[in-house]
């Protein structure tokens, strides 16, 4: 039973979901040659699609990184995720929350890739912005917080640091924005 806490209202534009692009997308230029792009709201999951984006997340933020925090954090609900597969595989995936939901602003967080060096990371987080921006109202910009190690990676994308590291589910983190 869902207590009121955890049914949030939210401005998601709801046209179009669910949706998969392959290969190329207007909305979503970087998609990998042979992978597929999902985006779905959290209503929309099949349990199998939920089960295998929670395992991974599991395996990476708890088991891989020895983070022992809840990756749970009743923001999934009124988030829109987005991962992309090659093949059947998950490859990559993270979710977009819309403003006042995680942070005040517009976020992108939950980013894993299950392959890494071949551009899945960043080809999930320009797909995050592009759905973001075309999506959900009033995006001016998009608030992180990123993994300090994972800096350079999100300076590359434009976001710059507006914070100095903290500590954070026992990683060190700092906040970051991209601004249109």
């Amino acid at each position: 039973m869902w207590s009121s806490q955890n049914k949030r209202t939210t401005k998601i534009k709801m046209k179009a979901y669910p949706k998969t692009y392959t290969d190329t997308c207007n909305e979503c230029p970087s998609i990998p040659s042979g992978c597929t792009l999902h985006v779905k709201t959290f209503d929309q999951f099949t349990c199998d699609e939920l089960y295998e984006l929670l395992r991974i997340r599991s395996e990476v933020f708890i088991v891989e990184q020895n983070c022992v925090y809840q990756d749970l954090d009743n923001h999934d609900q009124t988030a829109i995720h987005l991962w992309l597969t090659h093949g059947d595989k998950v490859v990559a995936l993270c979710r977009v929350c819309p403003a006042g939901t995680k942070m005040r602003s517009v976020s992108i967080g939950r980013v894993i890739t299950t392959e890494r060096g071949k551009g899945y990371g960043l080809s999930i987080v320009k797909s995050a912005i592009a759905i973001a921006r075309e999506r959900l109202e009033e995006v001016g910009h998009i608030d992180i917080e990123a993994q300090l190690t994972k800096k350079a990676f999100y300076e590359k994308l434009g976001f710059v640091a507006t914070s100095e590291p903290f500590m954070m589910e026992g990683l060190y983190h700092l906040d970051m924005k991209l601004t249109f």
